[in-house]
């Protein structure tokens, strides 16, 4: 497949972000992370002065057949029946956007329902829900392909709809049992480093989710051979969801705009991890909206070198942990396009480091 052209970080815009960035009226780093937020989006808007307008985040929710191993607290059904919660504006995401100025779309790439018509629902169904992993492929390559394809799709309408920093949520019952699987096969761990309990299963239950995870990695290994040296593509096909293919998508689309993309949990991640296998430039536009309390999301954040805005314990998905990361991402632009310099100001700045 032909993927996006992404422009990869120009090293002199970080330099000369952090130049202005130490100028500015406050002792050197006392913003902490918050300066290094606002130094990589302004190396991505190539601007001193960056600054942030709407955003929009992009659920992407797809029916998984794995669940049928009994790898959730929810039946399946639930994956219809939150994206109709997403629409009629209940949902947690719904009431987060608001606050943090996001519009909230909706990508229907595999559930197995069908939907009304909805001013904020993207119909692009590739297939109902993706095979069971623990025996048989997710998808097919073309499969796969296409998936990524809606999300991109996705994104560029979002954009078109003035969406200046972009997020992806996810919505699967049975999905973090193929992030586990998936991300397990790209970082080269063992199921259990990257498997946790999703929904809040029982102990029984989780120990019976690894079980399932394992099963799929090595059905996927006689398949492809060594996982760690598989195309990302063919291990998406294998061991991925749908959705997660689409959240691959949305972050190639939302690069090759040259926008700030934050990553939200690790079905989300699963998906950066994917897409930034494939685009390796697009590391560079990433954040990391916050960590969440599954294990395998801290191996993704590591392996694409992000530190999470938020550490908050939050395990919902969504796009919940993203875009509440929005705010402080608005704040860090500001900070660095509002402040005065010392010199605009008149204040004198430090001469010596002060020792107590």
């Amino acid at each position: 497949m032909r993927l996006p052209e992404i422009k990869p970080i120009q090293t002199h815009w970080l330099e000369a972000a952090w130049a202005r960035q130490n100028r500015l009226t406050k002792p050197p780093r006392s913003l902490a992370y918050l300066e290094e937020l606002a130094v990589r989006l302004a190396a991505i808007g190539q601007s001193l002065h960056p600054e942030l307008g709407k955003g929009a985040v992009i659920v992407c929710a797809a029916d998984h057949g794995v669940s049928a191993e009994g790898v959730s607290a929810y039946p399946s059904e639930v994956t219809a029946q939150m994206v109709r919660n997403f629409l009629r504006g209940g949902a947690a995401i719904n009431q987060i956007a608001q606050v943090a100025q996001a519009e909230v779309w909706v990508l229907d790439v595999g559930v197995r329902a069908e939907f009304e018509e909805h001013p904020r629902l993207i119909g692009a169904k590739v297939r109902p829900g993706t095979g069971n992993i623990a025996l048989e492929a997710a998808m097919t390559p073309a499969q796969a392909e296409a998936a990524l394809q809606a999300g991109m799709g996705a994104a560029r309408r979002a954009i078109q709809e003035g969406a200046t920093l972009l997020a992806a949520g996810d919505m699967g019952i049975g999905n973090t049992t193929a992030a586990s699987a998936l991300t397990a096969a790209i970082l080269g761990l063992p199921a259990e480093a990257v498997t946790g309990r999703g929904t809040g299963v029982d102990e029984s239950r989780y120990r019976h989710k690894v079980q399932v995870v394992e099963r799929a990695l090595r059905r996927a290994e006689r398949r492809l051979g060594e996982l760690t040296q598989a195309d990302p593509l063919a291990l998406l096909a294998e061991l991925g969801g749908l959705e997660i293919a689409a959240i691959a998508g949305v972050f190639l689309a939302g690069a090759e705009a040259g926008l700030p993309l934050v990553t939200d949990g690790f079905p989300v991640t699963a998906g950066a991890l994917v897409a930034s296998r494939l685009a390796p430039s697009l590391q560079g536009y990433l954040f990391a909206g916050h960590r969440s309390a599954e294990p395998g999301h801290t191996r993704q954040l590591e392996a694409l070198g992000l530190k999470p805005v938020l550490e908050l314990g939050l395990r919902l998905g969504e796009g919940t942990g993203a875009v509440l990361a929005f705010p402080i991402l608005r704040s860090a632009a500001r900070v660095l396009a509002g402040m005065a310099t010392f010199e605009e100001a008149g204040v004198a700045q430090a001469t010596a480091v002060e020792r107590g």
